[in-house]
Protein backbone atom coordinates (compact mmCIF):
# COMPACT_ATOMS: atom_id res chain seq x y z
CA UNK A 1 0.00 0.00 0.00
CA UNK A 2 1.23 3.51 -0.75
CA UNK A 3 0.67 6.36 1.68
CA UNK A 4 1.62 10.02 1.35
CA UNK A 5 2.88 12.73 3.66
CA UNK A 6 3.68 16.37 2.89
CA UNK A 7 6.41 18.01 4.91
CA UNK A 8 9.12 20.61 4.62
CA UNK A 9 12.27 19.64 2.79
CA UNK A 10 14.38 19.31 5.93
CA UNK A 11 11.93 16.81 7.47
CA UNK A 12 11.48 14.70 4.32
CA UNK A 13 14.78 12.82 4.58
CA UNK A 14 13.72 10.01 6.93
CA UNK A 15 10.55 8.65 8.47
CA UNK A 16 10.54 10.16 11.93
CA UNK A 17 8.11 11.61 14.42
CA UNK A 18 8.25 14.73 16.57
CA UNK A 19 6.10 13.19 19.29
CA UNK A 20 3.78 16.20 19.19
CA UNK A 21 0.18 15.69 20.28
CA UNK A 22 -2.46 15.59 17.57
CA UNK A 23 -6.00 14.34 17.02
CA UNK A 24 -5.16 10.63 17.44
CA UNK A 25 -2.13 10.72 19.76
CA UNK A 26 -0.89 12.31 22.94
CA UNK A 27 2.40 14.17 23.33
CA UNK A 28 5.39 11.84 23.47
CA UNK A 29 3.78 9.17 21.32
CA UNK A 30 5.84 8.78 18.16
CA UNK A 31 3.47 8.44 15.26
CA UNK A 32 3.51 9.54 11.64
CA UNK A 33 0.31 10.76 9.99
CA UNK A 34 -0.13 9.88 6.31
CA UNK A 35 -2.97 9.88 3.83
CA UNK A 36 -4.18 7.66 1.03
CA UNK A 37 -3.71 10.26 -1.72
CA UNK A 38 -1.68 13.34 -2.52
CA UNK A 39 -4.87 15.39 -2.76
CA UNK A 40 -6.06 14.35 0.70
CA UNK A 41 -2.73 15.16 2.33
CA UNK A 42 -2.76 18.50 0.51
CA UNK A 43 -6.10 19.38 2.13
CA UNK A 44 -4.96 18.06 5.50
CA UNK A 45 -1.78 20.14 5.32
CA UNK A 46 -3.67 23.32 4.49
CA UNK A 47 -6.12 22.80 7.34
CA UNK A 48 -3.49 21.88 9.93
CA UNK A 49 -0.86 24.37 8.90
CA UNK A 50 -2.80 27.59 8.73
CA UNK A 51 0.39 29.38 7.80
CA UNK A 52 1.65 27.54 4.71
CA UNK A 53 4.61 29.61 3.57
CA UNK A 54 4.86 29.84 -0.23
CA UNK A 55 8.63 30.42 -0.06
CA UNK A 56 9.20 27.17 1.89
CA UNK A 57 10.27 24.07 -0.03
CA UNK A 58 7.83 21.20 0.50
CA UNK A 59 8.15 17.55 -0.40
CA UNK A 60 5.79 14.60 -0.69
CA UNK A 61 7.04 11.50 1.05
CA UNK A 62 5.82 8.34 -0.69
CA UNK A 63 5.65 5.62 1.95
CA UNK A 64 5.27 1.92 1.21
CA UNK A 65 3.59 -0.25 3.83
CA UNK A 66 3.22 -4.03 3.61
CA UNK A 67 -0.20 -5.11 2.35
CA UNK A 68 -1.00 -7.22 5.39
CA UNK A 69 -4.45 -6.58 6.84
CA UNK A 70 -3.21 -7.82 10.22
CA UNK A 71 -1.10 -4.66 10.44
CA UNK A 72 -4.16 -2.37 10.33
CA UNK A 73 -6.81 -1.50 12.89
CA UNK A 74 -9.65 0.54 11.44
CA UNK A 75 -11.84 3.04 13.24
CA UNK A 76 -15.20 3.75 11.63
CA UNK A 77 -17.27 6.91 12.01
CA UNK A 78 -19.97 4.78 13.68
CA UNK A 79 -17.56 4.04 16.55
CA UNK A 80 -16.91 7.72 17.22
CA UNK A 81 -18.88 10.27 19.23
CA UNK A 82 -21.27 12.48 17.26
CA UNK A 83 -18.98 15.49 17.72
CA UNK A 84 -15.80 13.65 16.64
CA UNK A 85 -14.93 16.35 14.08
CA UNK A 86 -14.76 19.11 16.70
CA UNK A 87 -11.91 20.27 18.91
CA UNK A 88 -14.06 19.33 21.90
CA UNK A 89 -13.66 15.65 20.97
CA UNK A 90 -9.85 15.75 20.87
CA UNK A 91 -9.44 14.21 24.32
CA UNK A 92 -11.70 11.28 23.41
CA UNK A 93 -9.92 10.66 20.10
CA UNK A 94 -6.53 10.99 21.75
CA UNK A 95 -7.59 8.38 24.31
CA UNK A 96 -8.62 6.00 21.50
CA UNK A 97 -5.36 6.57 19.63
CA UNK A 98 -3.26 6.42 22.78
CA UNK A 99 -4.73 3.05 23.80
CA UNK A 100 -4.00 1.74 20.29
CA UNK A 101 -0.45 3.13 20.37
CA UNK A 102 0.38 1.66 23.76
CA UNK A 103 -1.10 -1.76 22.95
CA UNK A 104 1.11 -2.28 19.87
CA UNK A 105 -1.91 -4.21 18.57
CA UNK A 106 -1.23 -3.10 15.00
CA UNK A 107 1.29 -0.99 13.12
CA UNK A 108 -1.35 1.24 11.51
CA UNK A 109 -4.50 2.94 12.73
CA UNK A 110 -6.88 3.71 9.85
CA UNK A 111 -9.02 6.72 10.72
CA UNK A 112 -11.58 8.76 8.79
CA UNK A 113 -10.47 12.15 7.59
CA UNK A 114 -12.31 15.03 9.26
CA UNK A 115 -12.10 16.97 6.00
CA UNK A 116 -13.36 14.14 3.75
CA UNK A 117 -14.94 11.52 6.07
CA UNK A 118 -15.24 8.92 3.28
CA UNK A 119 -11.47 8.99 2.85
CA UNK A 120 -8.85 7.84 5.29
CA UNK A 121 -5.69 8.84 7.03
CA UNK A 122 -3.32 6.40 8.63
CA UNK A 123 -1.49 6.83 11.90
CA UNK A 124 1.77 4.86 11.82
CA UNK A 125 3.20 3.72 15.15
CA UNK A 126 6.97 4.19 14.76
CA UNK A 127 7.52 2.26 18.02
CA UNK A 128 5.67 -0.85 16.79
CA UNK A 129 7.99 -3.90 16.49
CA UNK A 130 7.05 -4.26 12.80
CA UNK A 131 7.83 -0.66 11.81
CA UNK A 132 11.30 -1.15 10.31
CA UNK A 133 10.31 -4.34 8.49
CA UNK A 134 7.01 -3.11 7.03
CA UNK A 135 7.36 0.65 6.44
CA UNK A 136 9.71 2.15 3.86
CA UNK A 137 10.23 5.60 2.45
CA UNK A 138 10.37 4.77 -1.25
CA UNK A 139 10.50 8.18 -2.85
CA UNK A 140 10.57 11.90 -2.13
CA UNK A 141 8.80 14.09 -4.67
CA UNK A 142 8.93 17.83 -5.21
CA UNK A 143 5.74 19.58 -4.15
CA UNK A 144 4.25 23.05 -4.18
CA UNK A 145 1.04 24.53 -2.87
CA UNK A 146 -0.89 26.24 -5.63
CA UNK A 147 -1.27 29.81 -4.36
CA UNK A 148 -5.02 29.66 -5.15
CA UNK A 149 -5.43 27.17 -2.30
CA UNK A 150 -3.95 29.60 0.15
Amino acid sequence: MELFRITTEEHAIILTSSGSANRWNRRGQNVIYAGTSRSLVTLESIVHKSAIRPATVYKVMVISVSDDENLIKGISVKELPADWKTLAAYSILQAIGSAWYESHETLLLKVPSVIVPHEFNFVINTEHPGFNKNVKLVRIEDYFFDIRLL
